[in-house]
C-alpha cells in the first residue's frame, strides 16, 4: 500500500478521501488554489502545496514531486476522467487512482462510448445526424460529445427549436469542455435514471455492487440518489450488472465506474446504456451504506495492485440508502445559483454529512454549487424516507439560500413516497411548499432577532435581557409577545446549556403557540436577518414595503449572479414581450437567460457583450405598457 497519497481536488471530496487515507494509516496530501488558502481540506491534509489552479496538471504533478507522494486521488470533476493527467502520472512515477487513459478516453468520448457499448451487446438509445434530426420523431435530446453533468445539453422539443438549441448546446459544451462537439438521440420524457457501480482490479476481476436511482434531477443533474432502486427487481439487477461489468471489460477498465442507464417509467425492462463515468461518482455514499464497503479504500488497494477481496456472490444489498445534495441555489428561481457568506451552520445528527463549508466559508461562483450531502440508511425505503426528512430539518444554513427546504418538501411528496419517479418529475410538479410560515409566526421571529440585535449594541451588559452572565454564561430567556389580535406568543432563546456544539452560530430561540413548538435560529449580516427553522432559511431586509412593492413592480432586471454577458439579443427601443430574452449570461459554465418581467419597450441596456458582471448589477430596464 501507498505511504503517501496526493488528493488534486478541493471540498467536500477532497476531506473525504482525507478521511479514509487517515483511516489507513495513509499520509495525504492536498493541493490548494489561491482562494481555497483556509480551506477546511487544507487544514486536514498531512501536508499543502499551492497550486494556481485545480485544472493545472504541471502544478499538481510538480506537488506530487516535491511531497514525494506515490499516487494521486483526482477525485470527481476537475482533472478526474482527463487522461492527460493519468499520462502525466506516469511520466512521472506516481499511480494515478483511476482508470488507465486508454478506458478514460474512451468513455469520455460519448460518441466513441455509445459505439463500444454496442458492440459489447447493450441497448443503446437511436441516435441522429442532423439532417436526420429535422424528420426525426420529437422531441430529441442533444448532447456534448466531450462531457456530462447536464452541461451542453439541451431538450428540443419541436424542429423550430433544434438550430438554436444546438447553438446554444456547442457554446456550453465549449466553454465546459473546450470541445463543441454535439450529437442528437431520442428523449425519453418519462425516464428513470439508473447507474451500476463497479469495480475492476488489475488480475481480470469485474465485478458490479448493485444500482443507484437518480432520477430526480434538475438541469439534468441530480438532486437525490438512493440504493436500491424501486424500479430494479432482483431479475434486472443482475441483468444490469452483466451489462456493466461487460461494458468495463471491453473497455480494458481497472478500478471504480459507474454505467450509466435510462429506463422506461412503465417498464423498467426497457433500458439503455447513456454513458459511462470513469471516476468516483459524487452518489458513492449509498452504495457504500448498502454493501458495506469504502469505495475510496477499494480504488486504493486496486491502484496498489491489489486483488479485490471478495466476489461477485459475496456482494449483498443491506436495507435502504438515500443521499441529499444541497446546493447553494434557490429552487424557487429554477435552481439559480446563489451566493453569500455563511453566517451560521448546523449539521444534522444521526446522518452522515460530507460537506466543506463551515461558519465564514464565501459561497461563490468560482466552483460547483454543491455545499453538503446529507445520507441515511434505514431498514426500508420508508424508514430511509423518514430519517433523511428529519436529517434535513436539523440541517441549518444561514447566510446563503440553499436548496435544504426544497428538498424537505419534494421527499413528502406522492411520487416520492410511492417511488414512481423520473427525470422529469421536478419540472412537472406544481410549486412545493417553501413559503415563510404564517405571518405572524415570521414576524415574530423577526421581531425576536432584530431586537436581540439593538440590545447587543449596548455598552452595558447589564442592560441587556438576552439572559448575560458574568464569566459569559447565557441563561435562558422567555418571551411573551402580543401580535395583532391572535393571542400572544410564547418566545424562548435558548441559553448556554442549549447550544449545539455543532453549531457554529449559536443565536437560537424557540417560538410556542397553542402548545407547539418550533425551533429557529437567527443570524445577523448588515441589514439583512437571516432565519432559519426545519431546514428553512429566510433573509429578513430591513425596508419599507413601499420599496418592496417597487422592487416586485419595475421592469429593471439586474444579474441574479456573478458571470459574463454573452449575448444581448435585443436593443434599446425594441418591443419585447415577458418572457423574451433579454441578456444571456455565462456563470459556471452554464447560460442563464434573464428575459424581459413585462410586455413593453427595452428603454436601458447597461451591458454589452464580454462584460463580466456582479451580483445585482443593473442589466436592463423595460418600460410596460
Amino acid at each position: 500500500m501507498f505511504e503517501r497519497v496526493l488528493v488534486a481536488n478541493r471540498g467536500e471530496i477532497a476531506r473525504r478521501v482525507i478521511r479514509t487515507l487517515d483511516r489507513l494509516g495513509i499520509g495525504s496530501v492536498a493541493v490548494y488554489a489561491p482562494s481555497d488558502r483556509r480551506a477546511p481540506h487544507v487544514r486536514e491534509a498531512g501536508e499543502a502545496v499551492p497550486v494556481s489552479s485545480y485544472l493545472e496538471i504541471d502544478d499538481i504533478i510538480t506537488a506530487c514531486t516535491r511531497t514525494g507522494a506515490q499516487a494521486l486521488h483526482p477525485g470527481y470533476g476537475f482533472l478526474s476522467e482527463n487522461p492527460a493527467l493519468a499520462r502525466a502520472c506516469a511520466a512521472a512515477g506516481v499511480v494515478f487512482v483511476g482508470p488507465p487513459p486508454e478506458a478514460s478516453e474512451l468513455m469520455g468520448d460519448k460518441l466513441r462510448a455509445k459505439a463500444a457499448a454496442e458492440k459489447a451487446g447493450l441497448p443503446v438509445v437511436p441516435s441522429f445526424t442532423e439532417s436526420e434530426a429535422r424528420t426525426a420523431a420529437y422531441p430529441l435530446l442533444v448532447k456534448a460529445a466531450a462531457g456530462g453533468g447536464g452541461r451542453g445539453m439541451r431538450v428540443i422539443a419541436s424542429p423550430d427549436e433544434l438550430d438554436a438549441g444546438l447553438q446554444s448546446a456547442r457554446r456550453e459544451a465549449s466553454a465546459g469542455f473546450g470541445d463543441d462537439r454535439v450529437f442528437i438521440e431520442r428523449f425519453l420524457p418519462r425516464a428513470r435514471h439508473i447507474e451500476v457501480q463497479v469495480l475492476a482490479d488489475a488480475h481480470g476481476t469485474v465485478l458490479h455492487l448493485g444500482e443507484r436511482e437518480c432520477s430526480l434531477q434538475r438541469r439534468h443533474q441530480k438532486l437525490i440518489e438512493e440504493s436500491p432502486s424501486t424500479a430494479v427487481d432482483g431479475e434486472l439487477r443482475a441483468r444490469l450488472g452483466e451489462e456493466a461489468v461487460a461494458l468495463a471489460r471491453a473497455a480494458g477498465y481497472v478500478n471504480a465506474g459507474t454505467v450509466e442507464f435510462i429506463t422506461d417509467l412503465d417498464d423498467s425492462a426497457e433500458h439503455y446504456f447513456l454513458e459511462m463515468n470513469a471516476r468516483l461518482q459524487v452518489e458513492h455514499p449509498v452504495t457504500e451504506l448498502v454493501t458495506g464497503l469504502d469505495l475510496v479504500e477499494q480504488q486504493l488497494l486496486i491502484a496498489a495492485g491489489e486483488r479485490l477481496g471478495f466476489e461477485q456472490h459475496e456482494v449483498s444489498l443491506s436495507g435502504h440508502a438515500i443521499e441529499a445534495r444541497i446546493n447553494a441555489e434557490d429552487a424557487a428561481r429554477d435552481f439559480l445559483p446563489t451566493v453569500g457568506r455563511v453566517l451560521a451552520y448546523r449539521r444534522p445528527s444521526r446522518a452522515r454529512v460530507d460537506d466543506a463549508i463551515e461558519n465564514s466559508a464565501e459561497i461563490g461562483t468560482g466552483y460547483d454549487s454543491l455545499l453538503a450531502k446529507v445520507i441515511v440508511h434505514g431498514p426500508d425505503r420508508a424508514t430511509a424516507l423518514d430519517e433523511l426528512d428529519r436529517a434535513l430539518a436539523q440541517t441549518s444554513i444561514l447566510g446563503v439560500i440553499t436548496t435544504t427546504g426544497f428538498l424537505r418538501s419534494l421527499i413528502a411528496t406522492r411520487e416520492m413516497r410511492s417511488g414512481r419517479i423520473d427525470t422529469g418529475l421536478i419540472g412537472r410538479l406544481p410549486p412545493l411548499p417553501g413559503g415563510p410560515p404564517e405571518d405572524r409566526v415570521a414576524l415574530a421571529a423577526a421581531l425576536i432577532s432584530l431586537s436581540l440585535l439593538d440590545e447587543s449594541r449596548d455598552d452595558d451588559p447589564f442592560a441587556r435581557v438576552d439572559g448575560w452572565r458574568l464569566g459569559g454564561r447565557r441563561a435562558g430567556s422567555w418571551w411573551r409577545l402580543g401580535v395583532g389580535s391572535g393571542e400572544p406568543l410564547e418566545i424562548r432563546m435558548n441559553g448556554a446549556a442549549d447550544h449545539d456544539p455543532e453549531r457554529t452560530g449559536p443565536n437560537t430561540f424557540a417560538i410556542t403557540i397553542a402548545g407547539e413548538r418550533s425551533e429557529w435560529s437567527y443570524a445577523v449580516q448588515g441589514d439583512v436577518t437571516w432565519l432559519g427553522s426545519q431546514g428553512w432559511a429566510w433573509p429578513v431586509r430591513h425596508g419599507s414595503a413601499e420599496e418592496s412593492q417597487q422592487a416586485a413592480t419595475d421592469g429593471d432586471l439586474r444579474a441574479p449572479m456573478p458571470g459574463q454577458v454573452l449575448l444581448v439579443p435585443t436593443s434599446i427601443g425594441a418591443q419585447v414581450s415577458a418572457g423574451d430574452p433579454l441578456v444571456v449570461l455565462e456563470s459556471m459554465k452554464m447560460e442563464l437567460v434573464i428575459a424581459a418581467p413585462v410586455d413593453g419597450l427595452v428603454a436601458e441596456l447597461s451591458v454589452a457583450v464580454g462584460d463580466k458582471v456582479t451580483v445585482d448589477q443593473p442589466l436592463a430596464r423595460v418600460e410596460a405598457q
